[in-house]
């Protein structure tokens, strides 16, 4: 792991204190308060945001998640702790290249397994520089050796990376009951108390929505939260707000406040991809899509639009076919609104501005077929050549996005039944993309994703 083999804990003193039995009755209180303020009867959480301030400031905001996780203790056996740096420049998420951790209350041993695990990832990156004066993972450790006891930590900084190579390192590490994710932010930093409060619940809004486009002006860890966000979409956890405060509600002046939250995000299920019943959905999306080409075509069709799930920022595509053939196929590739408004953009764009199709007429309305897919967040891969990229596609599973200094095309998953194997499908794809098809380059970037489908029969 490097020559450094224990990260000594920087802020012991300072952000919280630095003498053991302080530090252990200070933590203890703050868990049994929040204990007592808390519910009985909430889910287990699986995932967890929270504050990383002086605990003066933040640590009654931060109990309030941890106090959720001391239910766990025994259970847990390794902590995923992702957050933000303050004091060096990285890019993608480093690695402390140590074995330990150290606060007060004793050493924490790095999960060497885990830390192998994620070397092939070309946005994982190692530095001890990173990781020696940073507190913005530290202070969280003395309330999870608290909370838990025994644990193996995988601690991340997170740099100059992308919301989607965050999501890509959760997903890998995600595990099952034995894995707690831990995203370190505060929210908004020195506004006035009043426009911090309107702030900071616009912005814990979004975090309820699985919203991932928090911005760094209200979030100080928005790239760790949004890719835990478009994980928790993705694996259908329902996230819960257990505390949203700022130090001018524990200890600061009101003129130029810090905003805290803590939130819990609980799994359904096995902890894959759960939404509500898949069939269910797909009596509401066909539907939705087929009143919506109706609409435009002047006759009077409804379709249910009230469905929680649809007022959820969701990615779609949208599949014409008539006699078989395609019709018109147009969708998104990222969720940036909500689900509904996604839908019904698609459902009009695939049959009336497909740009290799004419309009779709009234006279072969009855004629066309609908197929709504859902995407699931788009995850890049690492590869050494094309060689490479081949050997690890999916075929029936993999829907691809090529892109290259401007060049950009996907094929769903679907496009398999017509290319199936791998090189006909990636040849086909950098074509579709505007690029030869024996083209090649060492910055060819490539993600994949996945999809769920409904068909009209």
């Amino acid at each position: 792991m490097g020559a450094t083999t224990l990260r000594r804990a920087a802020v012991a003193g300072t952000f919280y204190p630095g003498e053991e039995a302080r530090l252990r009755a200070d933590v203890r209180q703050r868990l049994a308060a929040a204990t007592r303020r808390s519910k009985t009867d909430t889910p287990e959480p699986k995932a967890i945001i929270a504050p990383h301030a002086g605990y003066v400031y933040s640590g009654d905001i931060a109990a309030a998640a941890y106090a959720r996780v001391a239910s766990l203790r025994g259970r847990i056996t390794r902590v995923v702790l992702v957050g933000p740096c303050h004091r060096v420049a990285v890019r993608g998420l480093a690695l402390p290249g140590a074995e330990r951790f150290e606060t007060p209350l004793g050493p924490i041993a790095v999960d060497a397994g885990a830390v192998h695990s994620l070397r092939a990832l070309p946005q994982i990156v190692e530095s001890a520089a990173a990781h020696a004066q940073e507190h913005s993972l530290e202070v969280h450790l003395p309330f999870l050796q608290e909370a838990l006891g025994e644990f193996t930590l995988v601690p991340l900084a997170v740099g100059d990376a992308s919301p989607q190579e965050v999501a890509e390192v959760l997903d890998q590490l995600w595990g099952g009951a034995e894995t707690l994710i831990v995203v370190s932010s505060d929210l908004s930093h020195y506004l006035p108390y009043q426009t911090a409060q309107r702030t900071d619940s616009g912005t814990v809004r979004d975090m309820l929505a699985l919203d991932p486009r928090i911005d760094h002006q209200h979030a100080c860890g928005a790239t760790p939260v949004n890719g835990l966000l478009l994980v928790a979409r993705n694996r259908g956890l329902s996230p819960q707000l257990l505390d949203l405060r700022n130090s001018g509600d524990t200890a600061g002046d009101r003129d130029r406040v810090v905003g805290y939250a803590s939130l819990a995000f609980s799994v359904g299920g096995d902890g894959q991809p759960v939404t509500g019943d898949e069939t269910d959905k797909g009596e509401i999306l066909l539907p939705l899509a087929r009143a919506t080409i109706a609409r435009q075509l002047g006759l009077r069709l409804t379709a249910r639009e009230d469905a929680p799930f649809l007022q959820k920022p969701g990615a779609s595509f949208v599949t014409l076919k008539r006699h078989g053939e395609l019709r018109g196929c147009i969708g998104s590739l990222e969720a940036h609104r909500a689900l509904l408004d996604d839908v019904k953009h698609n459902a009009r764009s695939a049959a009336f501005l497909d740009p290799r199709f004419r309009p779709v007429s009234l006279r072969e309305f009855d004629e066309i077929k609908v197929e709504v897919s859902l995407l699931s967040v788009a995850t890049p891969m690492a590869f050494r050549d094309e060689s490479d990229l081949l050997v690890q596609l999916r075929p029936e599973v993999d829907g691809l996005i090529l892109e290259h200094h401007g060049c950009r095309g996907t094929f769903l998953p679907q496009v398999w039944e017509s290319l199936p194997t791998p090189q006909e499908f990636f040849t086909h794809l950098k074509n579709k993309a505007g690029l030869p098809m024996d083209f090649w380059s060492d910055d060819l970037r490539v993600s994949r994703y996945t999809v769920k489908k409904w068909s009209e029969a």
